[in-house]
């Protein structure tokens, strides 16, 4: 009997887990669809008019491809230029949103002033290697944000020696994917025989 219960809880916690990725992506359209019904809600009491309504959300999306156009193409964007001015004169605020910027900024494909490399380090001993973000260098000192599993916005900011790192062959998706998989999505296998 207490077999059959430790093999259904056991099945139990794999369906969990089999279910979680799924749940998450449903909670984030939800959040969206959400979002945007607010949105036209809003626009919607406020002009009274489907017409509006539709041209409102029309010409958000035209904003919004255009800084994104502008960003991507020049780098900058005068608006959004604008509320960085204005942000970084806000005590406490601009702290929390220049760190934000800068972490959204190690995520996304689009930046390049952010290295875009994936190194291993021994953390948090000896022995035991774990990949890492290269967020900035200083001669010949590395800054690694190393993740925790499986969220990879939370960990650890160290800076190491260049010699205590080995590189990796991984991008920023596939160290991400490494992550959140606890292990299970690594097609760099080949990698584990470079670790001494």
């Amino acid at each position: 009997m207490k077999d059959k219960l430790k093999k259904l809880f056991n099945y139990f916690l794999i369906g969990i887990f089999a279910v979680i990725p799924i749940a998450v992506i449903i909670k984030i359209l939800f959040f969206v669809k959400d979002l945007l019904a607010d949105m036209v809600r809003f626009v919607y009491g406020y002009a009274d008019s489907t017409l509006y309504t539709v041209l409102f959300l029309g010409l958000s999306c035209v904003v919004l491809i255009s800084i994104g156009y502008k960003l991507v193409e020049e780098g900058r964007f005068w608006v959004i230029a604008a509320i960085d001015f204005i942000m970084d004169r806000i005590p406490f605020l601009s702290t929390i949103y220049r760190v934000l910027k800068k972490v959204i900024s190690m995520f996304s494909s689009q930046n390049q002033t952010v290295a875009k490399e994936v190194v291993y380090v021994e953390y948090p001993k000896e022995g035991i290697w774990v990949p890492a973000y290269v967020t900035n260098r200083a001669a010949d000192k590395y800054v690694l944000f190393i993740p925790t599993s499986p969220n990879p916005t939370s960990g650890f900011t160290v800076i190491v020696s260049k010699d205590k790192v080995l590189e990796s062959a991984m991008n920023i998706e596939e160290a991400t994917s490494f992550i959140v998989s606890v292990g299970v999505d690594y097609d760099k296998v080949s990698e584990l025989s470079k670790l001494p």
